[in-house]
């Protein structure tokens, strides 16, 4: 039975304790750098071409919404750039969220990249 002690005590190392979550300072200033990467990469014919997708960006309450609002971002910018480049936006984007939303709305890969 000693050999499973560290195994057991690594297994918990792996898992550790999941960080707590962010200060109300630091959600505030990450919701707004992804709020305006959003804008920007729609760029200066966004609010002409999606002016509901601009607006709902813009007054999105929180960094829920914003998480959500990607996939009506992605298709906007498909339509303007290209899937690919959207997708590279998106990602570039996605990656922000890091620490910021609960562990349930996190990004998992995709089965069709590769």
């Amino acid at each position: 039975m000693r050999w499973l002690k560290p195994t057991l005590r690594s297994v918990y190392g792996l898992l550790g304790n999941p960080p707590g979550p962010p200060s109300d300072s630091t959600l505030d200033e990450g919701t707004e750098d992804i709020r305006e990467s959003m804008l920007a990469a729609l760029g200066p014919a966004g609010p002409r071409h999606f002016p509901q997708i601009t607006r709902r960006i813009r007054y999105a309450n929180d960094i829920h919404a914003l998480w959500y609002l990607r996939g009506d971002l992605m298709a906007a910018l498909a339509n303007m750039h290209g899937e690919s480049a959207a997708r590279q936006k998106i990602a570039s984007i996605s990656a922000q969220f890091q620490g910021l939303l609960p562990g349930g709305l996190s990004s998992r890969p995709s089965p069709l990249v590769g």
